[in-house]
């Protein structure tokens, strides 16, 4: 047992005969005279022992270690190496009082020591007997005045009775050892030492598997007659239980042998359940076997299902291989393979779900009916092909009972080019058929930002088909095994995250959203995207072979939806399998609808509010959106309501009836604003132009800053510009020296200077062609010193030659403009079309101007810039940059 620092004061158990015999026999020889031990009282100090008994004329191997224990020794070391060996009463106390010790111990003599790291390791050889008067604790440790206890020997030892006795408890001691393997030799030289009666107790009792508390007894027992009989009762109940195994240990080796005991056992159990009628494993076998059979398997998997159930109920229910053909027998049980959900391809009630649950989103709403209209247009085609052909066959044998009777017996029946026809034309058929694929583009991919909705969207289209709907999330996924599944000779093997879908939907034409399909990895086990293109392929997955399965399994219907944040991160073969859907987010009025249908009483009713007790202002949900959220979807403006919804319920909770929240009271519910929007210039100012950028999570506007400094002629970009802005600027300026004459600007302004053009927020890296624009008339203005329309914000992209080039992302950075507080865009003359996209209140609000050429835009921003007869002009008395 051991001591509170982890040592022990004696081993875990009594040390076995051989071990003890053969280090008594050392110690004795080499053991000094013994000191006479007094008849009369003793003071010793205690050696508490914990788990073990140590008895007169027995030598002990002792690893002691606590602190009382080892000042114990030293203090029998310094005197005359005698020690008082007590057992406790709890073997799990740490630090032992009187109160802890038995009053029975032994007078022991410390024979060997050796100090070991942690403690000390010795041998004691027990003396006598003795009784402890009084335990008392002295400079640390326990010391005891004790009393020497003499055994009492019977009458006459050569009487009939006891000398049977002492040899049985020989015999039977001699016994014990053999069946505990010990060999003969040593028990007979550890038995044949000793001389007395009482020696023979002790040292039997000591070596023999007892209880502390039945040890004690024997210690405690002075009459060596009792002692004896008491002995021979545990010795006794020792060898029936030894017998007892070594019986069961013959039995099971001569049957079965080492290997095979534990399936002997459960044989065993098996037959016995059986002869009660419990015969488990045959009920949940054939269970098994009668759901499989109730299934409607492709051939190709019915053979393979019932060679795994002839497997099945060959080998043991026990074995490993049993748990892992069980597993795959009850997946193949719980597969949809021919349960299918009523399709409800109606797309009136398809319009209704999606303006039901969705605000905005119009395109995508309309691509979405666009393609459940052509699913429905093609399942009646389908419908048409397959009853077409049955009503023929249905009435051919009519027709051909007919002609039978009305033709006569001698003239024979022209029936040979009728049936070559037929044939040219089914193969015309077959061969148009097989270069045409109406299931192809079945796949959607929603792109966009999070939070837009695409996930949501998904859903809807699976309320509005009423079909099951199931999600996967694909992000992080970087193993094949993913989607194709393990093979079944892996420990621990699954099927992939397509079927186990399936599994989870319980039919085989769910609606099956891939999500996250952008973020799939690829390692050294292979790359899921290119096992994704047999699922997304509707030429392909009607025979989906999954590792785990080994049987194909029809996925041509199920819809599949995908889900991306970046288009360009998807593979281009998997791309091709997928027909996208751009998700570009919402704008701020869309937001605001948004706000107030959906996420606002949802966030009520999260937070235990009524809907009337808290009235959240038009104002305050506006400034949210525009001070507090930057996104493309509304998350975070959910998430922000809510934080308004918990403050207003804490308020509610108090006492307040109801709560009103205004655009005021924002900074007490909300902290101060996050977002910090761009605004307009104050004033017309030379060399700094509007432009206007988009992101994922919305438009915005940027300026431009133009400077022209006397020095070496260069050119100096800053503000962390991309290479495609960098050749914008370049652009520009090549433009504006080829057309100087034009732009009124001198050849002195052009050289010996040194331009210098920054786009502030320098710690944003900034990218692409849109910017062209505004650099150009950046770059005019300050060279001519034109003052620019702080009103004006423009977009574009240049060439040398001064013409405009389409851009993207034109509704986005209209709004983020608009937002900003300009009154007039500039913007490609090919992108007018864009502008239908806005909404009716920001085009009244705006003036827009569509050009084709930079003089153009030139005449439009400048404040002095005109176009007299197509060319560009600036007035003299335009240069006042106050505007």
């Amino acid at each position: 047992m051991s001591d509170e620092n982890g040592r022990r004061d004696q081993p875990d158990a009594p040390p076995s005969v051989n071990g003890g015999v053969a280090l008594e026999a050392r110690d004795t020889e080499k053991a000094e005279p013994e000191p006479q031990v007094a008849s009369q009282r003793l003071r010793l100090p205690v050696l508490p022992l914990r788990g073990t008994v140590v008895f007169p004329a027995v030598a002990a191997p002792i690893a002691a270690g606590r602190d009382k224990t080892m000042k114990a020794i030293d203090r029998a070391i310094a005197g005359d190496k005698l020690l008082f060996a007590a057992a406790q009463l709890d073997a799990e106390v740490e630090k032992p009082d009187p109160e802890h010790l038995y009053r029975i111990g032994t007078v022991c003599r410390i024979a060997q020591m050796q100090k070991v790291p942690g403690g000390i390791q010795m041998v004691i050889q027990g003396d006598v007997r003795a009784a402890a008067l009084e335990y008392t604790e002295r400079d640390g440790y326990l010391e005891v005045v004790a009393r020497q206890m003499d055994d009492m020997d019977p009458l006459d030892p050569e009487e009939r009775a006891f000398a049977a006795l002492y040899k049985e408890v020989h015999e039977r001691a001699a016994e014990v050892s053999r069946l505990r393997g010990v060999p003969k030799e040593i028990v007979d030289h550890l038995l044949g030492g000793v001389t007395t009666p009482g020696e023979l107790a002790d040292l039997v009792a000591f070596y023999t598997e007892l209880e502390v508390e039945q040890k004690q007894e024997l210690l405690e027992t002075l009459s060596v007659e009792a002692r004896l009989r008491s002995l021979l009762v545990h010795l006794q109940k020792q060898i029936g239980l030894l017998e007892a195994q070594e019986e069961i240990r013959e039995q099971v080796q001569e049957e079965l042998g080492e290997r095979q005991r534990e399936i002997f056992l459960r044989e065993q159990m098996k037959a016995i359940q059986k002869e009660l009628g419990e015969d488990i494993d045959f009920q949940e076998t054939k269970d098994l076997r009668d759901r499989i059979e109730a299934l409607e398997l492709p051939e190709e998997a019915r053979q393979e299902v019932n060679r795994e159930l002839r497997r099945l109920e060959r080998i043991p229910r026990e074995s490993a291989e049993a748990q892992v053909v069980r597993t795959y027998l009850e997946i193949v049980a719980d597969l949809p393979w021919s349960e299918t959900t009523e399709e409800q391809l109606d797309i009136a009630r398809a319009e209704e779900v999606l303006e039901r649950d969705h605000y905005g989103l119009r395109e995508v709403k309309e691509r979405v009916l666009d393609f459940l209209a052509v699913r429905k247009l093609q399942d009646e085609a389908r419908c048409r092909e397959v009853s077409e052909p049955e009503a023929e066959s249905a009435a051919a044998p009519e027709a051909t009972d007919e002609a039978e009777t009305d033709a006569p017996a001698d003239e024979p029946a022209e029936s040979e080019p009728a049936e070559s026809e037929p044939a040219a034309d089914e193969g015309d058929t077959e061969a148009v058929r097989g270069h045409d694929d109406d299931r192809a583009g079945e796949t959607l991919l929603f792109v966009g930002p999070p939070g837009v909705g695409k996930t949501s969207i998904a859903r809807s289209i699976a309320d509005a088909m009423g079909r099951k709907y199931v999600r996967v999330s694909l992000g992080g996924a970087r193993d094949e095994a993913d989607i194709r599944g393990h093979r079944r000779t892996y420990v621990g093997a699954m099927a992939g995250r397509v079927i186990e879908g399936l599994k989870r939907a319980g039919t085989r034409n769910p609606v099956f959203l891939l999500d996250e399909i952008d973020k799939l990895g690829v390692s050294f086990q292979g790359d899921p995207s290119a096992a994704l293109m047999e699922v997304l392929d509707p030429a392909q997955n009607g025979s989906f072979v999954d590792h785990y399965l080994g049987v194909p399994f029809d996925l041509s219907e199920v819809l599949f939806i995908a889900t991306a944040n970046v288009f360009q991160q998807i593979p281009g073969p998997l791309r091709d399998r997928m027909e996208a859907i751009e998700f570009r987010g919402y704008t701020e009025a869309e937001k605001l609808e948004i706000a107030r249908r959906f996420l606002l009483p949802r966030q009520k009713r999260r937070n235990g509010l009524l809907q009337e007790q808290l009235e959240v202002g038009e104002d305050a949900i506006r400034s949210i959106i525009t001070r507090y959220t930057h996104e493309a979807g509304v998350r975070n403006l959910e998430r922000e309501l809510g934080s308004v919804c918990r403050k207003s319920a804490r308020k509610v909770a108090t006492g307040a009836a109801e709560v009103a929240v205004g655009a005021d009271d924002l900074r007490e519910l909300l902290g101060r604003p996050k977002i910090h929007a761009a605004k307009k210039m104050e004033e017309n100012t030379v060399g700094v132009a509007t432009g206007m950028y988009y992101t994922p999570v919305g438009g915005d506007i940027m300026l431009v800053e133009t400077r022209v400094l006397k020095g070496k002629e260069g050119l100096v970009l800053t503000g962390q510009l991309g290479d495609v802005m960098k050749e914008s600027a370049q652009a520009a300026l090549t433009f504006a020296r080829s057309h100087a004459n034009g732009l009124e600007l001198t050849e002195e302004r052009l050289r010996d200077h040194e331009i210098h053009i920054h786009v502030p927020a320098g710690a944003i890296p900034k990218e692409g062609p849109s910017a062209g624009i505004a650099m150009a008339v950046a770059l005019v203005s300050a060279l001519g010193d034109h003052p620019v329309r702080h009103d004006v914000a423009m977009t574009g992209e240049i060439t040398l030659s001064g013409r405009v080039l389409p851009i993207g992302g034109v509704k986005e950075k209209v709004l983020g403009a608009a937002r900003a507080g300009m009154s007039e865009i500039i913007l490609p003359a090919v992108n007018e079309g864009d502008l239908d996209d806005l909404p009716d209140q920001v085009c009244d609000q705006l003036e827009f101007h569509p050009v084709e050429t930079l003089d153009e835009a030139l005449a439009a921003a400048l404040v002095n810039g005109s176009l007299e007869g197509g060319a560009l002009a600036f007035s003299a008395g335009g240069r006042d940059a106050s505007g």
